[in-house]
């Protein structure tokens, strides 16, 4: 009997022509960008484990909402404790940040993740039982700034990445007071229409109503069309930081529409929600959001300061990514393929293949012995970009013929000077790129007489250390005397 992979979750291999968006290169170039953007940002990496405490996700993320009440993997371990599998991952960072008391080390803490999450529900384009997040928390800062912050880090990912057709909402649902309020107006509105609510709507109304705004179902739709706003029942100092987040995002060109019956899926938030959505992936369009949760902290027994993160789903980036036919890269690919001819020319390459790959050159080389045809249509399928055949002659010489593939197009090189030709083949890219730049003009001063000042300490540092390399000389010549 053949064991396959259980319903709701799938691997991710090297290649998979069938479904592109689970070929690991793919996951790999985007996980780059997004550490990559994080760093950019401030924010530094933390991995928590794969499950916790049940406790932390019911105080945490809410007993009555979905997650807890009916997708949470849950189980009791060998010492009859009730454990979970992370469905999501801002509570488990909390936990983290209150245990390992990161409050000491610094006023405010800015933390990613890039983790798989798990939870039980219905699988469809987007959402499997396991999936995996990027998220960022930025800890200690209740500013507006900190909130737009967030919002212009997840957008410059999706931007970076070349996603298209991206609609940025955005609300306030205020601090516990504005929600007491609002609540008690949203009940007395859907009273009248509770028995043409949904199920999951009908046993929310008296726990969560907020969550109702929330609802996907077309009947519920409908009946909230024209609810009250929550924005009616916003404080002053909820309404004037809404303002800020609302002029900031303005000025960075970041287009948003404000949805007064976005609530997020989660019961910590409160201030600024946003969520971010994606026309290709149907239903199920929302790529990444999040909100501000300044409670949270002092809820699972830490210090009373605030707090806003996101979290964006990596399959549903990729999916749409290749839906809209960004570009994207390749998958990796050797620089160089060896083919040996004969047992001595395979010893040689292999200590060759060796040094290759200590200087950082992706180097593969064919072990079995296959006819040169056979090897050179490995090559082909390994997509190498040179290839190196090394039989006697080419031992004997000390010569050996670079052939670039796509040109088909042969040099001969020196073996012994084979790695420092690649070593500028393969960074030559970096070093136009950089020239290209240096190049331009220097119109502003300012550019002009920091480069200038960079020179002249490079030139003096390079002067001392030739005036030190000069008195070592000396010294040594000295005791050569003696």
């Amino acid at each position: 009997m053949n064991i396959t992979s259980p319903p709701g979750v799938f691997d991710i291999i090297p290649l998979d022509a069938k479904e592109q968006w689970r070929s690991s290169y793919l996951w790999n170039q985007i996980e780059e960008l997004m550490r990559k953007t994080a760093h950019d940002y401030g924010y530094r990496e933390i991995r928590t484990p794969v499950f916790e405490r049940t406790e932390l996700f019911q105080r945490g993320v809410g007993a009555t909402s979905d997650i807890v009440s009916k997708e949470m993997y849950t189980f009791l371990d060998k010492g009859d404790r009730s454990m979970s599998l992370r469905p999501e991952g801002t509570a488990p960072v909390i936990r983290a940040y209150i245990e390992h008391q990161l409050s000491q080390d610094a006023s405010s803490q800015k933390l990613f993740y890039i983790l798989p999450m798990f939870r039980y529900e219905r699988t469809q384009a987007g959402r499997y039982r396991q999936h995996h997040q990027f998220g960022a928390e930025a800890i200690g800062n209740g500013s507006p700034e900190q909130d737009v912050e967030i919002i212009d880090m997840l957008y410059t990912l999706y931007q970076r990445l070349g996603l298209q057709n991206l609609n940025l909402c955005i609300n306030s649902i205020g601090s516990s007071e504005c929600r007491i309020a609002y609540r008690k107006a949203l009940q007395e509105y859907l009273r009248s229409s509770f028995e043409q609510l949904s199920t999951d709507s009908k046993n929310r109304f008296e726990t969560n109503p907020l969550r109702i705004l929330d609802s996907k179902d077309p009947a519920d739709r409908k009946i909230l069309k024209n609810a009250p706003s929550i924005l009616d029942y916003l404080n002053s100092e909820s309404r004037d930081h809404f303002e800020i987040v609302q002029r900031l995002l303005k000025e960075l060109n970041i287009p948003f529409d404000v949805t007064p019956h976005l609530v997020r899926g989660l019961d910590y938030y409160n201030k600024t929600v946003f969520e971010v959505t994606a026309g290709e992936l149907g239903a199920q369009n929302s790529v990444g959001g999040g909100g501000r949760y300044d409670g949270l902290l002092k809820q699972l027994g830490g210090p009373d300061v605030p707090t806003i993160g996101f979290g964006t789903g990596i399959e549903r980036i990729i999916q749409t990514l290749l839906k809209q036919n960004v570009p994207l890269q390749q998958p990796p690919r050797p620089v160089l393929f060896l083919i040996a001819l004969g047992d001595q020319a395979k010893e040689a390459g292999f200590k060759i293949l060796h040094d290759l790959r200590q200087n950082g050159i992706s180097s593969q080389m064919d072990f079995s012995n296959k006819k040169l045809n056979k090897a050179m249509q490995t090559a082909n399928q390994l997509n190498a970009q040179y290839v190196v055949i090394i039989g006697e002659n080419e031992l004997a010489s000390g010569e050996v013929e670079l052939k670039e593939m796509s040109s088909g197009e042969t040099t001969k090189v020196p073996l012994d000077g084979l790695i420092r030709i690649l070593q500028i083949e393969t960074r030559g890219d970096q070093f136009i790129q950089m020239w290209s730049d240096m190049a331009r003009p220097f119109d502003n001063p300012g550019e002009t007489k920091f480069f200038i000042n960079k020179i002249n300490r490079s030139i003096e540092q390079t002067s001392d250390m030739a005036n030190k390399l000069h008195t070592a000389a000396t010294i040594m010549k000295s005791l050569l005397n003696e």
